[in-house]
């Protein structure tokens, strides 16, 4: 059965059937909470509290690295107009700065006008990886503590101009996390095919796609890939790429090839100016809400609700 882990300002906290239980742990960082794992486990026959009573926090913590994959859904790659057996596994980084609870607003920075969304499966490591580790299938419930529903906001005019995604991705609250950090065990992991990624806006779904089928590098693909370059600690958090549904979608080809004889200016002025009349980027007083789980609810990872502010 999973354990589903909260935050609070003050504490941590454990999902019962009641509500949550207090734990009882000095543990300041989501990484230091990962390693007391006794006292999670003894929190779970605690004396609970009602789950309204609480404001949750983002159940992982600031200060981890916080790396994300590329175009990793079959779905999404060919709304951009690529090729998905082209793809290679690539990732890029964003700031921890950006993290912020599962239900605080997303603010948008002044100088941005095209904000965009995606949903995604956080992975949050469980123990120190060093570089150079070797994993197998048989390493993956130890490397992986657990999941986490994740948003990957994005500023387009700024992201795509620069050809970089740092700060594009990085701005505070364009990663909203949790509510809840959800440990699995080996057999649990082994069903993340069946988890389904749910986005709204509004009320109006957006996406809505299993990973069976579509997300092209699985966990271990993107472990071993990291590792073989740098080290991962536990409470590090890795985003594993977005369905189709974003409002960013690739122009029709015929536009594409005009837009490619441009100079570098007139082509990303002609291309904002058509993105600025689609209605599906995000605007102040938007309600953006997101689920992952299985199908059967065996696996939940709560739901976000955030709204967008200006």
């Amino acid at each position: 059965m999973t354990i589903s882990v909260l935050r609070t300002t003050d504490t941590w906290w454990v999902r019962t059937p009641d509500g949550a239980a207090r734990i009882q742990t000095s543990a300041a960082t989501t990484g230091a909470l990962l390693a007391d794992r006794a006292a999670i486990d003894a929190a779970r026959s605690g004396e609970s509290v009602s789950l309204e009573s609480l404001e949750l926090l983002s159940p992982v913590t600031a200060g981890c690295r916080v790396i994300a994959q590329m175009t990793n859904f079959e779905s999404h790659v060919r709304d951009a107009g690529m090729d998905p057996t082209t793809i290679p596994l690539t990732f890029f980084r964003k700031s921890s700065a950006s993290i912020s609870g599962p239900f605080c607003d997303i603010v948008k920075p002044p100088h941005v006008r095209l904000l965009d969304y995606e949903v995604e499966i956080g992975l949050v490591i469980g123990r120190d990886i060093p570089v150079g580790t070797t994993l197998s299938e048989a390493d993956l419930a130890g490397a992986i503590a657990g999941l986490v529903i994740t948003n990957d906001v994005s500023a387009r005019d700024v992201q795509l101009p620069q050809t970089q995604f740092y700060e594009a991705k990085s701005y505070p609250t364009f990663t909203p996390v949790g509510p809840e950090l959800v440990l699995l065990d080996a057999d649990e992991l082994k069903r993340f095919g069946d988890l389904r990624l749910r986005l709204s806006v509004n009320g109006e779904q957006r996406q809505n796609a299993l990973v069976e089928g579509d997300m092209l590098y699985r966990p271990l693909q993107a472990l071993q890939s990291l590792t073989r370059f740098q080290d991962l600690s536990a409470g590090d958090l890795i985003l594993t790429g977005t369905p189709v549904g974003t409002a960013l979608s690739a122009p029709p080809k015929p536009i594409e090839i005009i837009g490619n004889l441009l100079p570098p200016a007139l082509k990303w002025k002609a291309f904002f100016k058509r993105q600025a009349a689609n209605p599906k980027y995000l605007k102040d007083g938007d309600v953006v809400e997101a689920t992952i789980a299985t199908d059967d609810a065996a696996i939940d990872l709560g739901a976000q609700r955030m709204r967008v502010r200006w």
